[in-house]
C-alpha cells in the first residue's frame, strides 16, 4: 500500500478537476481501483503501486489541462485515463497558437507526431479513421501559419463526391451544391478565429474554400494547402492537386483509406500516392489509430466494431 498527495488549491479548481457531483473522480475510479479522496484542497491516492501511479498520472494530467483551457468535459477525462491505462506516453509538441491566447494541444501521441510533422516538412500525408483530428489540426496549423505570416494564404479543398445521394437532386445552384462537402472545413475555421475576420479573410482571398475541381491550372506560391478527404480522389486527380504546389508552399493531404465513395474498382489517389511518393525528399507520412480518436468516447468504439471481420454465416 502506498500513498500520493497531489495539491490543487482552491476549492474551485477542485470542484473544476474532479467535475459536478465528482463526475470526472467516478470515471477514474471505474477503471482504476485506488482509493481516492480530498481534504484541504489536496487530493490523496492510496491503494497498490500501480494502481497508485496511474490514478496520479491522470490526475496531474487533468490538472496540467484545466490550468492551461480552464475546463474538462467527460470526453477529454476518458482519453486522458485511457492513453495512462494503455502505457502510452503524454504527448510534447508546441501548442498550436490560432488567436488571441487561444491554443489547439495535441491530446495523444499520435496527433503530436503529426503536428510536428506538418511543421516540418513542405508535404505531408494523414490517415486515419473519423475523430482523430486529421482536418482539424491540419487547419489550425494553417491558421498559426498565416498569423505567423510564414505563408500568404490558406487553401481548404476537398473532392465533391457523393456518399449514396446524388447532387443532381439537391436544390440550388452549383454552389449550393458544393457547399455541403466543404462544411466540415468551414467549421473548423470557425472555431479558430472570429467570423468577421474569416469572412474578411475569405472576401480578400487569404482564405479559400474550394472543390478539388476547382484546383485545375493553378500554381499556388506560399500557401499552405489541405486536401481533406483525399480518399475520394483517383489517381489523376491526386497528381493534379500535388502538382499545384509553387515556391514556399505546404501541403498536407489527409482521409480515410476505409471510408472511399470512389466507384467500384477505381484506384484511390490516396492509396496510390503514398506508394509512389514513399521514397521522397519532403515527405512525411503520418498514420493516426482509434486510439487517437477524440470525439465522443462512442466513436473509438463505433470504428472498433467496424475494423472486426464479419463472421461468416
Amino acid at each position: 500500500m502506498i500513498e500520493s498527495t497531489i495539491s490543487v488549491g482552491t476549492a474551485e479548481n477542485l470542484v473544476l478537476l474532479l467535475g459536478p457531483k465528482d463526475q470526472h473522480l467516478k470515471q477514474i475510479r471505474r477503471t482504476i481501483p485506488a482509493n481516492i479522496s480530498t481534504r484541504d484542497g489536496n487530493i490523496f491516492v492510496q491503494g497498490d503501486e500501480q494502481d497508485v501511479i496511474q490514478a496520479t498520472a491522470v490526475l496531474e494530467e487533468l490538472r496540467s489541462r484545466l490550468g492551461r483551457i480552464g475546463a474538462l468535459d467527460a470526453d477529454q477525462v476518458s482519453q486522458v485515463i485511457r492513453r495512462v491505462t494503455n502505457g502510452e506516453q503524454t504527448p510534447h509538441t508546441e501548442p498550436i497558437g490560432v488567436r488571441g491566447g487561444q491554443s489547439i494541444h495535441p491530446r495523444t501521441e499520435g496527433q503530436a507526431e503529426y503536428v510536428a510533422a506538418i511543421r516540418a516538412h513542405a508535404l505531408v500525408f494523414c490517415i486515419g479513421p473519423a475523430g482523430t483530428g486529421k482536418t482539424y489540426l491540419a487547419v489550425a496549423t494553417a491558421v498559426e501559419a498565416l498569423r505567423a505570416e510564414s505563408i500568404r494564404k490558406i487553401v481548404l479543398v476537398r473532392p465533391a463526391v457523393e456518399a449514396g445521394e446524388s447532387l443532381g437532386y439537391l436544390p440550388g445552384d452549383m454552389q449550393a451544391k458544393i457547399n455541403p462537402y466543404l462544411r466540415p472545413l468551414f467549421d473548423a475555421l470557425r472555431e479558430m478565429m472570429d467570423y468577421d475576420q474569416m469572412q474578411r479573410w475569405m472576401s480578400e482571398d487569404v482564405i479559400e474554400v474550394v472543390p478539388l475541381a476547382y484546383m485545375r491550372g493553378r500554381t499556388l506560391n506560399k500557401a499552405f494547402i489541405i486536401l481533406d478527404e483525399a480518399q475520394n480522389t483517383t489517381v489523376s486527380q491526386m497528381k493534379m492537386f500535388l502538382t499545384r504546389m509553387g515556391e514556399g508552399s505546404r501541403v498536407v493531404v489527409s482521409g480515410d483509406t476505409s471510408q472511399s465513395d470512389l466507384p467500384p474498382h477505381t484506384k484511390s489517389g490516396l492509396i496510390d500516392a503514398l506508394s509512389r511518393l514513399r521514397s521522397i525528399d519532403g515527405f512525411a507520412r503520418v498514420q493516426l489509430t482509434g486510439s487517437d480518436i477524440v470525439r465522443h468516447r462512442l466513436v473509438q468504439d463505433v470504428v472498433r466494431a467496424y475494423e472486426v471481420p464479419k463472421k461468416k454465416k
